[in-house]
């Protein structure tokens, strides 16, 4: 909080972006204004709201830039990987910023849902969101009216997922971050702007792709490459430790003609239970083996548990605002609290590792530690009682409301 203070222009929206932060580190069932007002001790929620809103003067993206400063400098690793991946919020109603009935992989299905991408810097010490851009349907974009509704920037046009990518990654380049790989899924790995753009900078990629090869050259299907591999070119390796244990697969790679410098291939894994086959296309400006590309792929799936954590204990999709600058302040708050969960972790298993009958300390772990003995906040009963009262009076006004806009439009 030290660190972000200065992006605050009054001590007030500095006081309560610290009460806004610890509330979203603490153990609340749910995380959003009022509950986070009531865990701080105000009296309403208003304080916390005006944080969020357009009137409070501060910068999200320079929060964001400070905060991507702070990971890199507890995480920081030469084999580090970047990971871009997207993840949906589940919400209801048309007016949230986004929100559109859109495939995502919370549910599994089309829901009604935002979706936005994010970049995670992964190492072996630890991994953490570090730079967010809100996903805009065309929907959206063709409906002027409804995007100043929501705030949303004139400068805002229709892009498909690997723009906000490219954009993330050119800017934590930009800021110096030394990394040398960059990891995706399918979304990105079959999008060739995205990989002109890594390929221009000489920064290396294992991106996810589907069975279609498009090469300069021709279409190539991945399957027919894998054919043609002799039995030998397949080598049983680890893609990273997992909940349990080592995740094993079978490993080959397969050369990519195509023009230009640098070296491409097609590196494929094997289910050594199922036979079910996955493929990444791979670049790197010098030849490397091809257990660093094994190793790049397993990076991969860190920036699933980011979300996960992310989620389920800074709460990164318990957001209720509508709006596309509130939106961008509670996730950059969110990240913020999980970069703190993320390197504390990592501090504690560098420099006081558990004993051999215990497992290392967790996010969770750091979490419950921190709540119970540093920040359990001790409320009298009739501040409780108060917001009893406070909630139920704007819970009847909303159902009134509620009542008199369904009586004019429903006779």
């Amino acid at each position: 909080m030290g660190r972000i203070a200065p992006r605050f222009a009054r001590v007030e929206p500095r006081r309560r972006a610290r009460e806004f932060v610890l509330g979203l580190l603490s153990d609340l069932p749910r995380k959003n204004c009022w509950m986070l007002a009531e865990h701080a001790g105000n009296a309403t929620p208003d304080g916390l709201r005006h944080l969020l809103s357009t009137r409070a003067r501060r910068d999200a993206d320079a929060v964001r830039d400070d905060l991507c400063g702070f990971v890199i400098e507890h995480l920081q690793d030469d084999e580090a990987v970047l990971v871009v991946d997207e993840t949906g919020d589940l919400k209801r109603g048309t007016t949230t910023v986004g929100v559109w009935r859109q495939y995502t992989g919370t549910a599994g299905r089309i829901e009604n849902s935002q979706v936005a991408v994010y970049l995670a810097y992964s190492t072996s010490r630890g991994h953490a969101a570090i730079d967010r851009e809100r996903y805009v349907p065309r929907s959206w974009t063709r409906d002027a009216a409804r995007c100043r509704a929501a705030g949303i920037p004139e400068r805002v046009r229709f892009a498909t997922k690997p723009a906000p990518a490219a954009r993330m990654i050119g800017r934590a380049l930009d800021a110096d971050v030394l990394v040398s790989w960059v990891a995706g899924d399918e979304v990105y790995g079959s999008n060739p702007h995205l990989r002109a753009a890594l390929e221009h900078r000489q920064l290396g990629y294992v991106l996810a792709c589907d069975h279609q090869i498009t090469t300069r050259a021709a279409k190539i299907r991945a399957d027919t490459l894998v054919m043609r591999l002799p039995k030998r070119a397949w080598q049983k390796l680890s893609a990273g430790a997992g909940a349990k244990g080592h995740r094993y697969y079978d490993w080959a790679l397969a050369d990519i003609a195509d023009e230009g410098s640098g070296h491409r291939h097609l590196l494929v894994s094997r289910n050594r239970s199922t036979g079910k086959l996955a493929f990444h296309r791979c670049y790197s400006a010098t030849r490397v083996p091809l257990s660093t590309l094994v190793k790049v792929a397993g990076r991969r799936w860190t920036v699933e548990e980011t979300f996960q954590s992310g989620k389920g204990l800074a709460g990164l999709d318990e957001h209720q605002v509508r709006r596309w600058t509130s939106w961008h302040r509670w996730v950059t708050l969110a990240m913020v609290a999980h970069a703190f969960l993320a390197t504390a972790t990592a501090h504690e298993r560098t420099h006081a590792p558990a004993a051999d009958d215990l497992i290392p300390l967790t996010c969770n772990e750091i979490q419950h530690l921190f709540t119970a003995l540093a920040t359990q906040p001790t409320h009298t009963a009739a501040h409780r009682l108060r917001w009893s009262d406070w909630r139920r009076r704007h819970q009847a006004r909303s159902r009134t409301c509620h009542y008199q806009r369904q009586a004019v439009y429903q006779p």
